[in-house]
Order: C-alpha cells, then sequence, then structure tokens
C-alpha cells in the first residue's frame, strides 16, 4: 500500500505543469459578473456552451465546460504570444485562435496548441454563486 502511495506521489509531481503568461500582457485587477439568466449569456447554461464579455485586457471568453464545480473557464481575449490588437476568436470547436499569427489554445486549459509557442492563455478565476459568475484575475 506504502509504495502505491509514492508511487501515485511522484506521477502527480512529475504531471504537473506551470502555465506560463505572456509579459507583454499587462498584468491587471479586475472582477467581472455575469448574469446567466440575461439573454446574451442564455448559452452558458448548458454544456459547451460559450459566451464573450468584456472585462479585463480585450474580454472574455467563457465556456461551460460540463465539468468540474464551476463547470466554467474563462480565458482572456489577448493573444498571448504577440502584441496584437484584435481580440482572440473561438468558433466552438475546442480552441481559441489569434487572427494576427493563427496561433490556438485549447479551450480547456489554454495550452497553445500551435508548434513553436510555449506561452498559454491566460485564465481567469470563475466562482458561481446562483445563476452569477463573478469573474477575476487569480
Amino acid at each position: 500500500m506504502r509504495k502505491l502511495l509514492v508511487l501515485f506521489l511522484v506521477l502527480l509531481f512529475i504531471s504537473c505543469e506551470k502555465n506560463e503568461t505572456n509579459d507583454i500582457l499587462p498584468e491587471i485587477s479586475f472582477s467581472e459578473t455575469v448574469n446567466l439568466n440575461l439573454p446574451q449569456y442564455i448559452d452558458l447554461q448548458v454544456p459547451s456552451g460559450w459566451a464573450y464579455t468584456s472585462g479585463a485586457i480585450q474580454g472574455i471568453i467563457i465556456q461551460n465546460t460540463g465539468i468540474g464545480n464551476p463547470s466554467f473557464k474563462a480565458f482572456e481575449r489577448a493573444c498571448p504570444n504577440y502584441d496584437c490588437s484584435i481580440p482572440m476568436v473561438f468558433d466552438g470547436s475546442l480552441k481559441l485562435k489569434c487572427s494576427c499569427d493563427n496561433s490556438e489554445y485549447s479551450i480547456y486549459d489554454g495550452s497553445p496548441q500551435t508548434s513553436g509557442n510555449r506561452h498559454f492563455a491566460r485564465e481567469y478565476r470563475v466562482v458561481k454563486s446562483g445563476s452569477v459568475l463573478i469573474i477575476t484575475n487569480f
């Protein structure tokens, strides 16, 4: 039993990965409130639903992943690898896309999906209270 526990802890330790953000994105302090009952956020009430909202640097993309507590992920729309004035877009697939350099990032963890990119899309904290999401920087 002890060997199994040690093996589990070793695997847990080596599987941890740090999400890097890009230094060109400024560190900001914000809090954005999203009421899930409003018409513009109705898609967030079902798993895989998503919506854009204002706040942060160039706006925020929110997705209901259907898993976890809360089951929502929120990412900065500013491209993490390029000083780009156009926000990233999400087409409902599994990736955020930066139109300035065509780089792509996972909507589930922000990991770069384009070869050569090492910075993750900036993820924000989401807390659900009733039918309201509170999105803040970590």
